[in-house]
């Protein structure tokens, strides 16, 4: 029997990342997950990443750091207050704090990285243009220019070994697809994180940023119980 190909998952702990690394599994790949600690401030998904590794059985998971608080700007990675109690008109409307600047294409050239090393030229993130905010690197746009560089920029397309792909299997789905697409492959969304602003004691998530707002409302949609864990002050 020939080997399975090999796909790098980019996985953050959260709801579509989860989902990314059950469909890979499902589209015949054997999984190397990537876990990126970016100076966070939800570094509970680093935790989060490691359940969802060990039960949709990656065959490898490495967790690897680069500090982008170095950076800032942006509410995750600086002293800047994360919205919370946003309506969904609002989330729609241009780009939001949250935005962490260039994150996917730091990201991606990290999985590129580890992919070329391992001979995989498949890559799979779980970005999403839909039912999420803003975000200019979670566009098709974004994906189909990176997977151009990816293969203008390696030893292994340049040599022809191979084409690189990036798959985005979540980008055209509600978070309710998703949600309904993942229990189909038995990801266990209880062990996810997605909030962007968890208690630092119990990582409980706050309910109210934009992301746990949304993650509530595919469930809700979904017609699935909301398996999260909130934090009660």
């Amino acid at each position: 029997m020939a080997p399975k190909p090999k796909a790098v998952v980019l996985l953050s702990g959260g709801l579509d990342s989860a989902t990314a690394l059950a469909v890979a599994h499902s589209e015949g790949f054997e999984t190397y997950g990537l876990t990126v600690f970016y100076g966070q401030r939800h570094a509970a998904e680093i935790n989060a990443s490691r359940r969802v590794a060990k039960q949709l059985c990656a065959c490898q998971h490495v967790e690897t750091e680069i500090d982008l608080r170095r950076f800032g700007g942006s509410a995750l990675t600086a002293d800047i207050d994360v919205p919370k109690g946003r309506a969904a008109e609002q989330m729609a409307h241009g780009i939001p704090v949250t935005y962490v600047p260039a994150r996917n294409t730091v990201f991606l050239s990290l999985a590129l990285a580890w992919a070329e090393a391992i001979s995989a030229f498949d890559i799979y993130v779980g970005v999403n243009a839909l039912d999420y905010s803003g975000y200019p690197d979670c566009r098709a746009e974004f994906i189909q220019a990176f997977e151009a560089v990816a293969n203008v920029a390696t030893k292994a397309a340049v040599e022809g070994l191979g084409r690189f792909r990036i798959h985005a299997p979540l980008i055209a789905q509600t978070k309710a697809e998703i949600i309904k697409r993942g229990t189909e492959l038995g990801v266990d969304y209880s062990i996810t994180s997605s909030c962007y602003d968890p208690d630092l004691i119990t990582h409980g998530a706050c309910g109210n940023c934009d992301s746990c707002q949304l993650r509530a409302r595919g469930f809700a949609e979904a017609g699935l119980p909301d398996p999260t864990r909130y934090h009660t002050a």
